[in-house]
């Protein structure tokens, strides 16, 4: 098929979908309305978009009643409902597979097994700013009854997982130790209080606190 056979299908194919008039032929869709010389021209709607407005209200025919007359499949409340129900199984479901994320119990730890586990994360992770023995180097003396954020269990918990004042180099630790770990840390140190360190730090703060 040559060239000019392929473009007269085109040029059909877009007359047949656009209802379109040659230059040559306007004069025979013109109407007698005249805008300051400017002819106005008798153009039909082109079949693809009235195929398309057809299509539209057929569409809203369909949308219409499955909304009202099957309400209990399209109603959006329950929809909401239902999302937000399967949302809580979806938390539920990640916390029972991560408990370690939402451990709430800090209470105090007093077993030797949990003081002993408590002070080997000390000694990897807190020697270097308290000293072994609680003393105080970079950070300040654990074993005195002065606290810079706070003593008691809850407040040094708080403390190891979400780290000091900004700037003094205490970090949150909860990156690195999960919830029982902290837990038994915490527990340790509270277990310092009230002990001799070699070379004890000046006490630093002002809250005042005692296990006893």
């Amino acid at each position: 098929m040559s060239n000019e056979q392929n473009l007269s299908a085109w040029k059909r194919f877009l007359k047949s979908m656009t209802k379109a008039h040659d230059i040559a032929t306007e004069e025979d869709i013109m109407t007698d309305h005249d805008y300051d010389g400017i002819r106005e021209l008798d153009n039909v709607l082109p079949p693809w978009w009235k195929y398309g407005f057809y299509l539209t209200i057929i569409i809203s025919i369909f949308y219409y009643v499955q909304v009202f007359t099957n309400a209990e499949e399209y109603n959006q409340e329950q929809e909401y409902l239902a999302e937000v129900e399967k949302g809580k199984a979806e938390v539920e479901a990640y916390k029972q597979a991560n408990p370690e994320l939402f451990k709430t119990d800090v209470s105090l730890l007093t077993d030797n097994a949990s003081l002993e586990a408590g002070k080997k994360t000390f000694g990897t992770y807190c020697v270097a700013c308290h000293m072994a023995d609680g003393g105080g180097g970079i950070g300040p003396n654990l074993t005195d009854d002065k606290w810079i954020l706070g003593g008691g269990m809850e407040k040094i918990y708080h403390t190891i997982a979400e780290g000091g004042r900004p700037g003094k180099g205490m970090v949150a630790w909860k990156a690195s130790l999960n919830a029982d770990q902290i837990q038994q840390v915490a527990s340790y140190v509270v277990a310092l209080n009230g002990t001799t360190p070699a070379n004890p730090k000046a006490a630093e703060g002002d809250i005042t606190w005692s296990k006893q």
